[in-house]
């Protein structure tokens, strides 16, 4: 044979962990392009809709801390088996779900599986690939899965849509993940764990419970469901649970996470680059999906295959920035796709994608391309920093920046585009004072109450609202850039004096 077993073992080893990954980093965005078919379907609310999207990341926010502990108490492979066993169980039940109440609970047993498939393939890749430049372009394949996944999420579920069931979107991935159950069992080595440490759910149960509250309270001040003074205390209520679960954590011998690992300067970077650019990617689909369809008129799969330059230059990015990583260093990959995603969004938010469809297609390319090497730079940051021995907390930390990232993304662009929207939009006089409020609440509804008018009337809310949309499109892209730009100057003197290939 010309390489050995042990030789071929490692990489086989990363096969099986992407594999698995792949269903996991695409149910984050694949019912963006759904939103009007569940609507239909399951008759959600717009304010359900949203739940029924960002549970996931939510919910897996929440629980990577404990299940990475748990991946350190057992050993990655065990946990690796059992989180792809429920991810399984929970696809079949999403499928098969039969209201949106039953849907939002089978997403988030969903992300509870997961939860405990993520850390397992990072601790997977950060204990087989003991040289650094190997495991640089292991976690560059990984990113690429994790990035060009979420990407590809909104095309995969258009073609789903275009030919099957709703429930087609989740009832793939269980043949692959029966397959790559076996594959598990048979390819990836055992290892040993950590008995001593200790699994403390009811701090989970906090920290999930905080995060839950911090999201509910911004998306009822995004749609004015309550009072803002509640809105506020339920806000200020998360937040002290939040700082509860941290001080807890902090007083704790064996911590279900170790809080300190967020004072290293190059993890806390990494955790910010993350959660930036999981915000953007997703943020930024979500927004697109709507205006692809709404403004322009195009079916979800059409919509899905036009953000495919996000899609392709993610996905080939992630093994590039691992040897830009290796080659150039952490600092100048890091500020680097942090500018130039900030300078795509600034591009984007001058654009017609009508009329100007090439030059949208660069600019999202370069989008693509920037944000999976911002990911892959805080992957490597974050997964080099640590400790080996704690390699499934370390991944547990990546993979909630991820996915908060993730649900933030959701409920900021959803806030942005909201209140701008809210603000652009100028509606006939005809309209009562019901109408009007519903039709200056989203796009989405304003659509809904325009097929209900007559065909002049309904025709003037469509325009009004297709005019305010594309507004609050250019106004939420805009925003985003000169956040960007500022978060590239801020990592670019945070990492100062950094070696990149010692943190790489």
């Amino acid at each position: 044979m010309l390489f050995s077993s042990a030789r071929f073992r490692p990489w086989l080893t990363l096969l099986t962990v992407v594999l698995v990954y792949i269903p996991v980093a695409i149910d984050a965005t694949v019912l963006h392009v759904a939103t009007p078919t569940l609507s239909t379907t399951l008759g959600a609310s717009s304010n359900t809709l949203l739940w029924i999207i960002d549970i996931y990341s939510l919910i897996m926010a929440g629980m990577v801390l404990p299940m990475g502990a748990l991946g350190d108490k057992i050993g990655f492979k065990r946990l690796l088996l059992t989180g792809s066993a429920l991810f399984g169980i929970a696809s079949l039940a999403a499928a098969l779900a039969p209201n949106a109440g039953w849907l939002i609970a089978a997403r988030g047993l969903l992300a509870v599986g997961a939860a405990m498939i993520v850390p397992a393939t990072l601790a997977a890749i950060r204990t087989t690939f003991a040289d650094a430049r190997q495991r640089n372009i292991a976690l560059g394949i990984w990113a690429a899965v994790g990035s060009g996944g979420a990407a590809f999420g909104p095309l995969i579920g258009g073609f789903l849509l275009a030919h099957f069931y709703w429930g087609a979107v989740f009832l793939v991935n269980v043949p692959l993940i029966l397959a790559v159950m076996a594959l598990t069992a048979i390819v990836v080595p055992t290892q040993q764990g950590r008995p001593q440490q200790r699994i403390n759910l009811h701090h989970a149960l906090t920290l999930v419970v905080a995060i839950l509250l911090l999201i509910y309270s911004l998306k009822t001040l995004m749609k004015g469901t309550l009072a803002p003074w509640v809105a506020l205390l339920i806000m200020l209520a998360g937040a002290l649970l939040l700082q509860h679960f941290i001080r807890t954590q902090r007083q704790q011998a064996q911590p279900m996470i170790d809080i300190r690992l967020f004072s290293q300067r190059v993890i806390f970077c990494g955790v910010m680059m993350a959660m930036v650019a999981m915000i953007t990617l997703v943020g930024f689909e979500l927004m697109m999906a709507q205006e692809l369809q709404f403004v322009h008129g195009l079916t979800p799969l059409a919509a899905g295959a036009f953000m495919l330059p996000v899609m392709l230059s993610s996905g080939i990015s992630g093994p590039v920035a691992g040897v830009l990583v290796s080659r150039w260093g952490l600092r100048q990959v890091a500020a680097g796709g942090m500018l130039l995603s900030g300078l795509s969004f600034l591009g984007l938010s001058f654009t017609d994608f009508a009329t100007q469809q090439r030059q949208a297609w660069i600019l999202m390319a370069i989008l693509g391309f920037s944000v999976a090497s911002a990911l892959l730079a805080s992957t490597a940051a974050i997964m080099a920093a640590a400790p080996k021995e704690k390699a499934s907390a370390a991944g547990a930390i990546e993979t909630m920046a991820y996915e908060l990232g993730a649900g933030l993304g959701i409920a900021l662009f959803g806030l942005l585009l909201s209140r701008s929207f809210t603000g652009a939009i100028t509606l006939p006089g005809s309209l009562s004072a019901a109408q009007a409020h519903q039709a200056s609440s989203s796009i989405g509804e304003a659509m809904q109450l325009a097929s209900q008018l007559s065909p002049s009337l309904g025709q003037q809310v469509a325009q009004a609202a297709r005019s305010a949309f594309t507004l609050s499109h250019s106004l939420a892209l805009g925003t985003a850039s000169v956040l960007l730009m500022l978060l590239a100057v801020g990592i670019w003197f945070a990492l100062a004096g950094t070696d990149a290939r010692r943190h790489a």
